[in-house]
């Protein structure tokens, strides 16, 4: 494998079940440019987040998880990492304590073989149910705002999403 950065590694307090359920990892203040340039994204564990929302299941600082990276979406000022395939693994000590929870690397620098793993088709991320009717009139909008709430309706990258006003 070349030395080029082809893996995004997360440090994240979800477990496997959740992330899968979430339809992917994040959300995350990453570089989408440099982001949509990796192949894989690997799951490690952190075990001591207190927050409301960790579930985590497996030991501090293991990789449990790789996918094979499709999409890098747009949610609010973060983006989530979705992937078509995943492998879930057992690396213990991969997270070496870095401060930032996402860091750009290689499967080879993270000591992550892909050899042997069994790739499963990622689910698909269930609907949100449809929102009842706005009873008030529409808020004003930013072009940013309306570039980024187009993109997460339709699950195309904000890049794609052009906006022309005529007066």
């Amino acid at each position: 494998m070349t030395n080029t950065e082809n893996t995004i590694a997360v440090f994240t307090a979800k477990n496997l079940d959740s992330i899968l359920a979430e339809g992917g990892s994040g959300v995350w203040k990453l570089d989408p440019a440099r982001a949509r340039k990796c192949t894989y994204v690997v799951c490690t564990q952190n075990a001591h987040n207190a927050e409301a929302y960790a579930d985590a299941t497996e030991p501090h600082g293991s990789a449990f998880l790789v996918g094979k990276i499709s999409r890098i979406i747009p949610v609010d000022d973060r983006w989530r990492i979705e992937f078509s395939e995943y492998a879930a693994i057992n690396q213990p000590e991969v997270w070496g304590g870095h401060r930032n929870p996402v860091r750009y690397t290689t499967l080879d620098d993270l000591g992550v073989e892909l050899d042997g793993v069994k790739w499963l088709p990622a689910p698909k991320k269930k609907a949100a149910a449809t929102p009842p009717q706005a009873t008030t009139a529409p808020h004003a909008l930013t072009i940013r705002e309306a570039k980024n709430g187009l993109a997460q309706t339709y699950g195309v990258d904000v890049e794609a999403i052009e906006i022309v006003i005529r007066g």
